[in-house]
């Protein structure tokens, strides 16, 4: 402005520098026109591609990298195919000459019985034992073989369906909001152990096809809802708390693993990880022991990760691995950046990095896969109701967009923390402690279906809510 010969001043609110003398303002709406003009063309291309790879879905950049694995594989077969060959090639002569030494006899002691007629019924039988042992040792020299290395030559390929919320490949809009009355989808009628009831509602998994999974905290029972119905169906545990194989005692998490078909659970009074399988399951299979397990999720490869609230550290367990790894945490109860305090819930993106909730340190934490140390994504700035804070977080989910969603037990409310910011905004609950359709009372689990909705365990309110899209 300072530099500016006119006196006459434009506002243009939005921008970095908000007051412009005419001329400059000129300027300002021709650079920001350009701007909108790249941009359009952009946009224009990025829609012509996409109908390209409508009309072509074998041209997806996708398919071209399993056509690029295809070839590379086929080369590297051929190529040690034909190395195989050379080498046998180069020793299989020296052996034809081996075979023919010890035929000699043979066919010596077949011409001169065959003429003199001196051969009788043993010779016969014989010399068909010593023609079967040459075409044996033709076909399997004593000094060659083929052999397959235990190493494989070619990696296999598949396709990975990712799961970024917990449960389905769900892409939420930064602008996404929903509405302020809960649907009661499970339970709601009071605490108890009927087919319509849940006691103490914890972790939740929602499937494809909307089902729900509940982890029934003091019914001992994982509880399956499907969508519309209005009583579930216990399809793990639900005999009393114990110990047994067909028992589980507080289970805390579940989640799908939808390779094997089969439920994982948090069994957490047993301190132990336990396989049920989703079809008439009558026990369960003990795959990890000696764990005071909170939550678990498990990421694209079949690897769980698992919060341990007495070790004060999150550990991921490969398949068949019954010790694992500290990923996060693991240097004692803390609020320093490399320490946990309490962690409860846990979610892995697609990086396999690793976002856990402290209850103690009333913090979201993110660990990035290696990492010596977290960052904090959500809360750390003490318990309390501002919305810079959390009071005592739980059941914790992320999106595509890195955005952090977490259950606010202590204030009964669902925050929304935008990637990189220091406050986050509330997107259910939120009103006081109260069984209103609008409230919620000590919330703790949370899952998204594919179209963004939300759904949440209820625990005081022995319900599990459903916050739809707006």
């Amino acid at each position: 402005m300072k530099d500016c010969t006119t006196k006459v001043v434009t506002i243009c609110l939005g921008c970095p520098k908000v007051f412009y003398c005419h001329e400059h303002y000129l300027q300002h709406r021709e650079d920001l026109n350009r701007q909108l003009e790249i941009l359009s063309n952009e946009r224009n291309s990025l829609m012509n591609k996409i109908e390209q790879q409508k009309a072509e879905p074998q041209q997806h950049a996708l398919m071209k990298k399993i056509d690029e694995w295809e070839r590379d594989s086929i080369a590297k077969i051929q190529q040690v195919a034909k190395e195989a060959k050379q080498t046998l090639l180069s020793h299989i002569d020296k052996f034809f000459p081996k075979v023919e030494q010890r035929m000699s006899p043979l066919t010596d002691e077949l011409c001169q019985k065959s003429n003199k007629h001196t051969f009788v019924d043993t010779d016969i039988t014989k010399w068909k034992q010593e023609l079967e042992e040459l075409k044996t040792l033709l076909d399997n020299p004593s000094d060659l073989k083929v052999q397959e290395d235990s190493t494989p030559l070619v990696t296999k390929i598949k396709v990975i369906i990712l799961s970024p919320l917990r449960s389905n490949s769900t892409d939420i809009h930064l602008n996404a909001k929903w509405i302020e009355n809960g649907l009661t989808v499970a339970g709601g009628n009071k605490a108890g152990s009927e087919i319509n009831q849940l006691h103490y509602p914890l972790g939740l998994y929602v499937d494809d096809d909307n089902t729900i999974y509940v982890a029934d905290f003091s019914n001992h029972r994982i509880v399956e809802w499907r969508c519309g119905a209005t009583n579930g169906q216990v399809i793990a545990g639900g005999n009393g708390s114990g110990n047994g194989a067909h028992q589980l005692s507080n289970p805390r998490d579940v989640i799908v693993d939808k390779e094997r078909d089969s439920l994982i659970i948090c069994d957490c009074n047993n301190k132990r990880i336990v396989r049920w399988s989703r079809r008439n399951g009558t026990s369960g299979e003990t795959i990890i022991s000696n764990i005071s397990c909170y939550g678990l999720t498990m990421d694209e490869s079949g690897s769980l990760y698992i919060t341990d609230y007495e070790k004060h550290e999150v550990r991921r367990y490969k398949i068949g691995n019954t010790e694992g790894i500290v990923v996060a945490g693991g240097n004692g109860k803390g609020n320093r950046l490399d320490q946990l305090s309490d962690p409860r819930y846990v979610f892995v993106d697609r990086d396999h990095s690793v976002y856990v909730s402290e209850e103690g340190n009333h913090r979201v934490m993110k660990w990035e896969e290696g990492a010596k140390q977290g960052i904090v994504v959500a809360g750390g700035q003490g318990s309390g109701n501002s919305l810079t804070q959390l009071s005592r977080p739980f059941g914790v989910a992320v999106d595509q967009l890195s955005t952090v969603y977490v259950t606010d037990l202590g204030n009964n409310r669902i925050m929304r923390w935008p990637k990189g910011t220091t406050q986050g905004s509330v997107i259910a609950g939120g009103n006081g402690s109260g069984v209103q359709s609008n409230q919620l009372n000590s919330p703790v689990g949370l899952s998204f279906d594919r179209h963004g909705n939300l759904y949440v365990a209820d625990q005081y309110n022995h319900r599990v809510q459903k916050f739809n899209t707006k």
